[in-house]
C-alpha cells in the first residue's frame, strides 16, 4: 500500500462512510475497489477463523513479514505516486496496533459519537440480519468484540451497548500508544453541524488538499431509539472519551516534557501515578522510550489520594475507595506482549459518601488510613461504616461536616500516622479560609502537639532517607523541615501551586497546579509571585535545589491533587471495571488452586 495511508476508524454506526466519502474526493487520495477488511481477512492467518472466532482483535504480532509484505503489495494501485490511500473501517477499531506495525506512518481519523447515541442503529442493523459476521458464529452481527460470546445472553439492547463499549474502549487505549501527530479525532456532530470546518480542519491535520465538493450530506436515518438500561453500560466509555476530546472535537489532553523525563524514569525503573481531580482523571506516567513518555489515564470522579504499597494502590475519589490490586499473570497478556511489568484491576469499592477524601495511605500492617477533610478526622474502613473515626485535631472539638480546618496531608512513619497537615487550627465551618495564607500548621498525631505554625496553605508532609519535607502550597515551594528546631528552609521555589509529593532515588517529584484565582486561592504569596502558574510533574534533584526536568499538561488538566511513585514497576496497565480482562480474570486462594482444571 501506499506510504502514510490515512484510516478512517470507529465502532460501527458512528458515521464512517459520510467522512470517508468526503475524503475520498481529495485530489490527494485513491481509494480501493475493495475494502481494507476484505483484504486483511483474505490472508488465511489474519481471518477470525485462524483463531477460532475469537474476536477481529488483530496486533502488532499478526504482523508478520510475509504479512505486511503482502498487504503492502495488495494496496499498490495508486494512479499516482504522490497520492496517499485512503481508507475506512469498523473493524478496525480492533486493530489499531495491526495495521501501526503494518504501516508505521499511517494516520488514524477517529469518529467519536457518543455509545449511546450508536445504539437505534446497531439494533437495527442487527435485525435487518445483512450484517451477519459469519455462518459459524451463528446471528452474530457487526463486529466480534473480545468476549462476545458471554454476550449472546443478553438482551440485544444490552449486547449493542455492550459491543460499542468493549470496541470504544480498546480504540481508546491503542490511539493513546500512538505519538502525537499520528491521529486526531472528528465529532460525530460536527461532521453535519459544522462540516466544512471539520472537513478543513481533517484535512489540514492529515497534510491533505481540500476542495468544495468534500460536502457531508444529512445523516439519511436515525435508528431505533435505545431505552434508559443501556445508560451504564455506555457511561463509563462516553465519560472517558468526552475527558478525552471535550466539546472542541480536538484533543483536549496533552503535555510536554523536557527531553530527559523519561531517562529519569528509566534509570530509576519506575513509573508515576497522578490525580488530577479537577479533569477526573488517574494518569499513570510512563517511559515509551528513554526520550518519550506515555500518559496513560483512566476516568474517575474527583480522583484524589493515591495510597501504594503491598502489590496494590488504592484511589479516594468524590464518593469511594477504589482497591486495585496487580495481577501479573495478566499482565504478560496485555497488548503489547511483553511490555507492560504490572496489571492493576478492579477488585473492591467502598462507598463512604461525600468526605471530600484528601490524602489516603497504606499503614498499620496495610491498613487504609484516610484524611476525612469534610469530618476534620482521620479514618479508616470498615464493612458495616462509610467511614471509622480514628483520630481529629484537640481543637476540633465535633464530628461535623463542615471542613473546620482543611485537614489535607498526613506522614507515615514506620507505618504509622505521625503527622498531618492543616490548614488553620480552627473549629467552625470553613474558618481556615480568613488566614490561608499563613495559618497552616503541622500537627504530631501521637502528641496532639502542633509541630510548625505559620506555613503557606501546607500540603503532602513526608519522610525521605531521615530528612522530612513539606510542600508550602501557598508559596509554590518544596521545603526541608528539621523538625527538632522547627526550621523551614525552602529548596526549590517552583510555577505552580504545589501538592502531590513523592520520591526515587536523589529526586523529588512534585505536582503542580495552576489554581484559579477565587476566595480560596486568591490573596496567597504564589499568586503575586507568579503571573502564569503551570501544571504538571517537576522534578527536583534534592542534591542541588534545582529542576532537574519537568512534564506539563496543557488543555483540560489544570490541577493536581496527588503523584506517587510506582517503585519497581515501569510501565503498568490499570484496567476499567468494563475491560473484557476483568470478565475473564479470576484470582483464587492458593488452597483452592490445587482444584483447577489444567
Amino acid at each position: 500500500m501506499s506510504e502514510r495511508p490515512i484510516f478512517i476508524v470507529s465502532p460501527p454506526r458512528a458515521g464512517i462512510p459520510y467522512l470517508f466519502d468526503a475524503l475520498a474526493k481529495s485530489p490527494s487520495v485513491y481509494t480501493l475497489p475493495e475494502s481494507i477488511d476484505a483484504i486483511i481477512e483474505s490472508i488465511e492467518s489474519l481471518h477470525p477463523r485462524a483463531k477460532g472466532f475469537e474476536s477481529h482483535r488483530l496486533t502488532a504480532e499478526d504482523a508478520t513479514p510475509t504479512v505486511i509484505e503482502e498487504l503492502r503489495r495488495r494496496g499498490r494501485r495508486r494512479p499516482t505516486e504522490d497520492q496517499r490511500l485512503l481508507a475506512c473501517s469498523t473493524r478496525a477499531a480492533l486493530r489499531i496496533p495491526f495495521l501501526r506495525a503494518v504501516f508505521p506512518d499511517a494516520q488514524f481519523v477517529y469518529i467519536y459519537r457518543e455509545v449511546r447515541s450508536q445504539i437505534g442503529g446497531m439494533i437495527d442493523a442487527w435485525k435487518s440480519g445483512q450484517f451477519i459476521v459469519d455462518r459459524e458464529t451463528g446471528d452474530w452481527s457487526m463486529l466480534l468484540v473480545p468476549g462476545w460470546r458471554e454476550l449472546r445472553a443478553k438482551p440485544l439492547e444490552e449486547i449493542a451497548a455492550h459491543q460499542q463499549s468493549i470496541a470504544m474502549s480498546i480504540l481508546l487505549d491503542d490511539l493513546e500508544k500512538l505519538p502525537a501527530g499520528s491521529w486526531c479525532v472528528a465529532k460525530y456532530d460536527r461532521l453535519f453541524t459544522n462540516r466544512h470546518h471539520e472537513i478543513a480542519r481533517i484535512c489540514s491535520f492529515l497534510g491533505i488538499e481540500s476542495n468544495k465538493e468534500m460536502d457531508i450530506a444529512p445523516p439519511r436515518e436515525q435508528g431505533t431509539i435505545a431505552s434508559e438500561a443501556i445508560g451504564e453500560i455506555a457511561a463509563a466509555t462516553d465519560a472517558r472519551a468526552r475527558a478525552l476530546f471535550a466539546d472542541s472535537g480536538e484533543a483536549a489532553f496533552s503535555s510536554i516534557a523536557t527531553t530527559n523525563f523519561a531517562s529519569i524514569l528509566q534509570q530509576l525503573g519506575v513509573s508515576l501515578l497522578v490525580s488530577t481531580y479537577q479533569s477526573g482523571r488517574l494518569i499513570a506516567i510512563r517511559a515509551e522510550s528513554p526520550t518519550t513518555i506515555n500518559t496513560h489515564f483512566r476516568i474517575f470522579k474527583s480522583p484524589m489520594g493515591i495510597a501504594v504499597g503491598h502489590g496494590r494502590f488504592a484511589l479516594g475519589t468524590e464518593r469511594e475507595v477504589w482497591d486495585y490490586r496487580d495481577q501479573p499473570a495478566v499482565a504478560a497478556k496485555i497488548e503489547p506482549r511483553g511490555k507492560h511489568d504490572a496489571c492493576f484491576l478492579p477488585r473492591n469499592t467502598h462507598f463512604t459518601g461525600d468526605i471530600r477524601i484528601h490524602e489516603i495511605g497504606f499503614a498499620n500492617g496495610g491498613e487504609l488510613w484516610i484524611v476525612n477533610t469534610r469530618f476534620s478526622a482521620l479514618c479508616t474502613l470498615d464493612a458495616d461504616n462509610s467511614f471509622v473515626p480514628r483520630w481529629r485535631p484537640s481543637f476540633v472539638t465535633h464530628l461535623a461536616p463542615e471542613d473546620r480546618c482543611h485537614l489535607n496531608g498526613m506522614a507515615i512513619i514506620d507505618d504509622r500516622v505521625r503527622y498531618v497537615t492543616a490548614l488553620g487550627t480552627t473549629n467552625e465551618a470553613g474558618a481556615w479560609r480568613a488566614n490561608k495564607a499563613s495559618g497552616g500548621v503541622l500537627i504530631d498525631v501521637d502528641s496532639g502537639e502542633i509541630v510548625l505554625r505559620g506555613l503557606s496553605m501546607p500540603h503532602s508532609p513526608r519522610q525521605y532517607n531521615g530528612d522530612f519535607f513539606v510542600l508550602e502550597s501557598g508559596k509554590g515551594t518544596l521545603a526541608r523541615v528539621d523538625l527538632a528546631s522547627q526550621r523551614v528552609d525552602t529548596i526549590a521555589q517552583l510555577p505552580g501551586f504545589t501538592r502531590g509529593l513523592a520520591f526515587a532515588g536523589p529526586f523529588a517529584f512534585v505536582g503542580l497546579s495552576q489554581v484559579r484565582e477565587s476566595n480560596i486561592f486568591g490573596g496567597i504569596p504564589l499568586v503575586e509571585r507568579v503571573a502564569e502558574r503551570k501544571c504538571g510533574v517537576w522534578v527536583i534533584d534534592l542534591r542541588t535545589g534545582q529542576i532537574a526536568a519537568f512534564l506539563q499538561f496543557e488543555g483540560i488538566v489544570q490541577e493536581i491533587f496527588d503523584v506517587q511513585v510506582l517503585h519497581g514497576t515501569s510501565y503498568p496497565e490499570i484496567l476499567e471495571a468494563t475491560a473484557h480482562e476483568v470478565a475473564v480474570s479470576f484470582t483464587l486462594p492458593d488452597e483452592a488452586l490445587a482444584d483447577v482444571a489444567r
